[in-house]
């Protein structure tokens, strides 16, 4: 597994969130190596300010690469070249 590390910000009962992680997922299955770790919003006060209205976030080693709507594209190029 490379260094890369994943964050997904959302919250439960986020269809969005749940459809990132499907796609996060389905990169990891297709061959792509990274750390996940998912953060809920809602059980700290400074990331549900920061992130309510733009959930799912996801971070590829510490950069924003797609908001609101997940972005395969955006994600897999990101993870093509972060870390190279």
């Amino acid at each position: 597994m490379s260094g890369r590390s994943v964050v997904l910000y959302g919250r439960p009962g986020c269809h969005l969130c749940d459809e990132a992680r499907d796609l996060l997922l389905d990169l990891r299955r297709g061959g792509q190596s990274f750390e996940l770790r998912e953060f809920d919003i809602d059980s700290d006060d400074g990331l549900l300010r920061a992130y309510l209205e733009r959930i799912p976030v996801v971070e590829v080693d510490g950069r924003v690469v797609s908001e609101l709507v997940p972005d395969r594209a955006a994600l897999e190029a990101s993870l093509d070249t972060v870390g190279e």
